[in-house]
């Protein structure tokens, strides 16, 4: 058995029969058992009792994690003029319109977020087929279709994580990083957590919240007793 091998019997060994734990003892033992070579991601699963195909039951916001996400995040923004100049101020890695759709087309994607300009929408519209399936089409309602770019490219940068509601009901993010102290994690947990519970939708019947898991990229997953996830 090789070194990954052990290491993964181990973890799954301290992991079992463990099941429903506070946010505390879920962030501690991932967070223990986060040995890869490099800084692993903290990620979060949530089961929702949602069926995302019908309008009103659709899940999705963003949320700005009180200590970050750890990730430095390559943000493109579809503006022109002045708003292109205040995007390039405010941090953005790629600033363009017509030429931006064309790279993109193209199969270049270099970035994380995208953010646009109402005016734009019909240029970047034409992306659906390359951004809708990567979660990357700017939309208004988690506040990527704006004038306000400066703000946008900041919250990016600043650690805001968008979530949407996937075919099963599932929204996951990462969260952290296995570096940061256990109280930071489990303050992005909750904020998270808090965050998709506060954008339940009308349609959304009967109980909401089923299941909360957290893992690290490579480490087994942990499930988080709903209530303590929720702060109740």
């Amino acid at each position: 058995m090789g070194k990954l091998g052990k290491r993964t019997t181990a973890a799954r060994e301290a992991f079992a029969g463990k099941d429903n734990v506070t946010v505390e003892e879920a962030v501690a033992l991932v967070k223990a058992h986060a040995t890869a070579k490099f800084d692993e991601t903290v990620e979060i699963a949530m089961n929702l009792g949602v069926d995302p195909r019908h309008a009103d039951q659709m899940v999705r916001g963003s949320v700005t994690l009180p200590n970050g996400t750890g990730k430095d995040v390559r943000v493109a923004v579809f503006a022109r003029g002045p708003k292109a100049d205040e995007a390039k101020e405010a941090g953005a890695d790629i600033v363009g319109a017509e030429d931006l759709m064309e790279t993109v087309q193209g199969g270049t994607i270099e970035f994380d977020r995208c953010i646009a300009t109402p005016d734009m929408m019909p240029i970047v519209g034409r992306l659906g087929k390359v951004l809708g399936p990567r979660n990357l089409m700017p939309n208004p309602k988690i506040g990527t279709v704006t004038m306000d770019v400066a703000e946008a490219v900041k919250s990016a940068k600043g650690g805001q994580v968008q979530f949407k509601a996937e075919k099963a009901g599932v929204v996951h993010a990462g969260v952290g990083k296995a570096s940061f102290d256990e109280a930071k994690l489990v303050e992005n947990v909750r904020a998270f957590v808090d965050a998709v519970s506060k954008a339940k939708p009308a349609g959304a019947k009967g109980s909401y919240m089923h299941k909360v898991v957290i893992s690290s990229t490579m480490g087994p997953s942990v499930s988080i007793s709903v209530d303590s996830a929720t702060g109740n």
